[in-house]
């Protein structure tokens, strides 16, 4: 015989998750008045790797977004229809960000790509101040995010978006040194290719642990098998279904 039947108590306990609005807060206004900063530069500068960043930097502004949408989504009580509450959006807010990561490397990608074959012209200096800048207000965002990046996928998205910000805009500095001292154009899409391989490393963890989460996958920390060993040595259990 199996095990017995046992009662399935559908009432759920509800942890409301540490807030971060504040953070959020601040993190979108700094990034949205810094994509304004580096776009107008950008243009000034003719220079492609800070418009290219401009728009990678748009998005992450909607990552943000997303995010902070599914921390207020996960503070609501549940309800008779949603029983568990909304706290499943933060996987879901979490699996965007990761898209939205690899959507982004591959725009820079692409740019670097075609800067490698045609090469144009860059005020490095400008270059250097503007994501120099960058490198500051990124840094301070992910810090803001930190505490929160091992508990909450969803906040851990958010911080790799940041650290990844940081990660472009410090590339983007160290090309346009180069640049200065050697005048070779051809460093700055060389150092953008590095980095996007990079980001691409880090954000491949977040996409597989929220796909994982999404699919409701066992934890990376818990065994099956010691699950099922146990759950047979239990009083009353003869036999343990599923694989």
């Amino acid at each position: 015989m199996s095990a017995q039947p046992h009662a399935h108590d559908h009432t759920h306990v509800h942890h409301a998750p540490k807030d971060f609005g504040w953070a959020f807060a601040v993190g979108t206004g700094l990034n949205l008045m810094f994509v304004v900063v580096e776009a107008v530069y950008g243009f000034l500068a003719n220079s492609m790797a800070l418009l290219a960043d401009a728009g990678h930097n748009l998005s992450d502004v909607l990552g943000l977004l997303l995010a902070w949408g599914a921390t207020w989504l996960m503070r609501r009580a549940p309800t008779r229809r949603y029983t568990y509450g909304l706290g499943s959006s933060s996987i879901l807010a979490a699996l965007a960000n990761a898209v939205l990561l690899l959507i982004a490397v591959g725009a820079i990608a692409l740019e670097a790509v075609q800067r490698l074959v045609d090469p144009h012209p860059v005020a490095g200096l400008t270059v250097m101040v503007v994501a120099g800048i960058g490198i500051i207000i990124n840094g301070v965002t992910a810090w803001m995010f930190a505490s929160g990046r091992e508990k909450d996928l969803n906040i851990r998205g958010a911080y790799l978006h940041m650290a990844a910000d940081a990660a472009v805009s410090a590339g983007v500095v160290v090309a346009g040194l180069l640049i200065l001292m050697t005048g070779w154009p051809w460093v700055d899409p060389l150092v953008s290719l590095v980095i996007a391989g990079i980001i691409v490393w880090g954000s491949w963890g977040l996409l597989r642990d929220s796909v994982n989460m999404a699919l409701h996958a066992v934890p990376a920390g818990i065994d099956p098998a010691r699950v099922r060993t146990h759950l047979e040595t239990v009083r009353g259990v003869s036999a343990v279904w599923g694989a």
